[in-house]
């Protein structure tokens, strides 16, 4: 007699931290059998018999019991921390998994180590998704942006699932197969970047309005708010509106009683490693994460602000006028800061051999993530229309709305230069904006002291490009040249 239970589950999921618990409530709304399981066993028990009570949420105490509870071929989602703990996840579930079967990376991991897991699991007979889950508590409850890559065999049987507990927008959901091995954590983490972005080009619009026009708390909401309404609307700017009118118990607005020294988990610090290593001028966001270091120099800053001297931060008397102008500086930065992160996307994309579908990333991200927006739609249809646009600002429609922006973004860095307020993200963007419509730069010189000091070799203008030369200077050098490359 076989005392064996029936599989009952549809999917597995371990960890029931706040992400690994919603995702097992989301999934359980829309009508799946999830099986849970938890290092401590006292969480699982807790948790079918208080949030999940009375969903189809299956408890295990093992993870041989999770296996078993699972219907083939089984699907198990991790929602653990990235690194380690998901390599020893691994290592005990592959010799309890049979061939087919689907062990999925929900966390922030790094994309080379998906690569590296998706290699290893298949050459084990067994299937590898990294998706990457964005939208915090709210989202992964009620319906997150999901973004999975790996093993191409295992979509068919995720699609149905996540197509279903992800956020839609227009009908659609917020969930498409990004492509293989790395790809949808890649995709999540520049979308962590770019989320880094839009949080200090925000940023430095509430410190110009705070200390440059000495505006209080309840005007700032109502600017954010009337901000939202516009070009500018999403989920960022709303939940900043909020922030500014939100309280504390002594009746101070709480933003202000919170310490000035930001956190970061890494991903946008990866973002930027990442922009190096494939020649990528993602500046906005490398601007961002140093920011956030800046802001952790907390004790430093403040020893230094006895020391240190500079103009009073006032940008102007015409509040209207310079509201209008940051307005414009925030904009254009932001679509700035979207053409490098899709730049960046395009050569990761030429560098692994993903197959990556823009149009169908910005429509992943227009519900359920952070970066969430209106923006976000018209960055779907210029790549719907333009499937071969180089760079975002060469759309004809962020060209346009680039153009119209110009003058208040330089009048706003000018202004924020002049008053001491530091504006890393809008200087950078307009750099490399700068930068990138100048047909010639200074870097001619760059190559020319190159050439002289280590013999790194030079193109001629009238010369094929790939064609090297070195010259000796000094006319008491050899011909011996160094090796051209780019790094």
């Amino acid at each position: 007699m076989n005392d064996t239970p029936t599989p009952t589950a549809e999917i597995g999921i371990i960890g029931l931290a706040v992400m690994g618990s919603n995702l097992a409530l989301n999934m359980a709304d829309h009508g799946f059998t999830v099986a849970v399981w938890n290092r401590t066993a006292q969480r699982v028990d807790e948790f079918v018999a208080g949030e999940a009570a009375g969903a189809p949420i299956v408890g295990a105490h093992t993870l041989e019991e999770l296996v078993a509870a699972l219907k083939p071929p089984r699907r198990i989602m991790t929602m653990i921390k990235a690194g380690a703990p998901v390599d020893a996840i691994i290592d005990t579930l592959i010799p309890l998994l049979d061939p087919g079967d689907i062990v999925i990376d929900g966390g922030n991991s790094l994309f080379t180590d998906t690569i590296r897991r998706t290699r290893r699991l298949e050459e084990a007979g067994l299937r590898f998704v990294g998706i990457g889950v964005s939208g915090g508590e709210e989202g992964a409850r009620r319906g997150p942006s999901l973004m999975p890559g790996g093993s191409p065999g295992a979509w068919p049987h995720l699609a149905h699932i996540f197509e279903s507990i992800a956020a839609h927008v227009d009908g659609t959901p917020c969930v498409d197969w990004v492509g293989s091995d790395g790809a949808g954590h890649f995709v999540k983490m520049v979308h962590n970047g770019i989320e880094y972005g839009d949080m200090q080009v925000i940023a430095e619009a509430y410190d110009v309005m705070l200390r440059g026009l000495a505006m209080s708390h309840d005007e700032m909401h109502d600017v954010f708010a009337d901000w939202n309404k516009g070009t500018l609307d999403s989920y960022l700017i709303e939940i900043t509106s909020h922030i500014m009118a939100h309280r504390d118990a002594d009746g101070a607005p709480l933003v202000a009683n919170i310490l000035d020294a930001a956190g970061q988990k890494g991903t946008g610090k990866w973002t930027v490693i990442s922009s190096m290593d494939l020649g990528q001028p993602v500046t906005l966001v490398a601007e961002a994460v140093y920011a956030r270091m800046v802001s952790a120099l907390k004790d430093q800053r403040v020893a230094a602000s006895q020391v240190l001297s500079g103009p009073e931060p006032l940008v102007g008397d015409d509040r209207d006028v310079v509201l209008a102008d940051l307005h414009d500086a925030l904009y254009a930065s932001k679509i700035t800061s979207y053409a490098q992160g899709f730049m960046l996307l395009d050569a990761a994309a030429a560098e692994h051999g993903w197959e990556l579908d823009f149009s169908s990333i910005a429509s992943m991200w227009r519900g359920g993530c952070i970066i969430r927006s209106r923006f976000l739609g018209e960055v779907m249809r210029g790549y719907r229309e333009h499937p071969d646009l180089r760079n975002l600002l060469l759309n004809p429609f962020f060209l346009s709305e680039v153009e119209a922006a110009q003058g208040g973004w330089r009048r706003t860095v000018q202004r924020a230069v002049a008053a001491g307020i530091p504006v890393p993200a809008y200087g950078a963007a307009l750099s490399y904006f700068d930068g990138y419509r100048t047909a010639r730069l200074p870097a001619n010189l760059i190559q020319a002291q190159r050439d002289y000091f280590g013999a790194h070799t030079y193109e001629r203008i009238d010369g094929e490009r790939g064609e090297f030369v070195h010259t000796d200077w000094t006319g008491t050098g050899g011909d011996v040249s160094s090796t051209s490359y780019t790094v």
